[in-house]
């Protein structure tokens, strides 16, 4: 593997890691989803913008870059991702939220073919279609009395897909153009994402719940994971952070369980070792071969 993929799959890899406690935080906090949005947007919009202000080298430049389309593409993908994922989660099952996510190096692979002409292997599609039947015996296997066809279902079905698409959109995007300022523009829109939920919520109910919850998760969990996210997708094929990030699917019930006390049932362990156990098969080989994108 060369250097350059390696070092795009470790990020990718430590940056799901942190990413794991953030459906546990989301839960602590007891808050709707538009006041969470608005708490994360706020604490993570502000910890990547100083990131930026103190590392940016070309200020001016960043700025100008900013404005255009890929800038405002990453800047909507961050908007919309904040909003859907919190809405997701207050309005549906969590469970079919997550499957709804698992979509996302689908729509990376497809993503990757259209803007940046790359073509995936079909070691990386089996890899997907290995990780995603894992996280559908998880999340559908059973024990979820709560989850059933119905309206609330499919609206988070819908939401799922629809972060799903956004991150896999912010990831191709960064990774055609190298030259985008990650923190800037995904702290802008981190910021308007916030700015909706403190409009939309007012301030004196952002109030209620657990501030402290969405201060961890928001300062601290969501700019470094998607940092690193973002940054992975400039050394490595988009499907692949994508691959990558859905262990998050898996680890994140557990810290629920650890926060929150709802005991992952068997359906969930087998399928979480089937993405776990696919994942390190796909990196195990992975490592023995130079490359699995052949530009176009």
């Amino acid at each position: 593997m060369s250097s350059g993929v390696s070092r795009g799959v470790l990020l990718a890899l430590v940056g799901t890691l942190v990413l794991t406690p953030d459906a546990m935080l989301m839960r602590l906090s007891g808050m709707e989803g538009i006041q969470m949005t608005g708490w994360r947007g706020l604490f993570m919009g502000t910890m990547m913008l100083l990131a930026w202000a103190v590392s940016s080298r070309d200020r001016g430049g960043d700025m100008a870059r900013l404005r255009s389309g890929p800038g405002a593409m990453i800047v909507v993908a961050q908007v919309l991702n904040s909003m859907l994922f919190c809405m997701g989660i207050a309005s549906a099952p969590a469970a079919v939220v997550l499957m709804g996510v698992a979509a996302v190096p689908v729509f990376s692979a497809l993503l990757s073919r259209v803007v940046t002409g790359e073509t995936t292997s079909a070691l990386t599609w089996a890899a997907i279609a290995a990780v995603m039947a894992g996280i559908g015996i998880a999340v559908l296997g059973g024990g979820h009395g709560d989850v059933a066809l119905n309206w609330a279902a499919v609206t988070g079905a819908g939401f799922g897909l629809g972060v799903a698409f956004v991150l896999a959109l912010n990831f191709v995007t960064v990774r055609a153009s190298p030259d985008l300022p990650i923190l800037l523009a995904i702290g802008v829109g981190a910021w308007i994402a916030g700015g909706i939920g403190w409009s939309v919520t007012g301030v004196e109910a952002m109030f209620q719940g657990r501030v402290w919850a969405m201060a961890i998760t928001g300062g601290v969990v969501l700019p470094v994971s998607f940092f690193m996210l973002s940054l992975a997708a400039r050394h490595t094929l988009a499907a692949n952070v994508s691959l990558l990030m859905l262990l998050e699917t898996v680890l994140g019930p557990l810290w629920v369980w650890i926060g929150v006390g709802e005991r992952p049932t068997v359906a969930m362990l087998v399928g979480g070792a089937i993405v776990v156990g696919s994942l390190t098969a796909y990196l195990s080989i992975l490592r023995r071969r130079a490359a699995l994108i052949v530009p176009r």
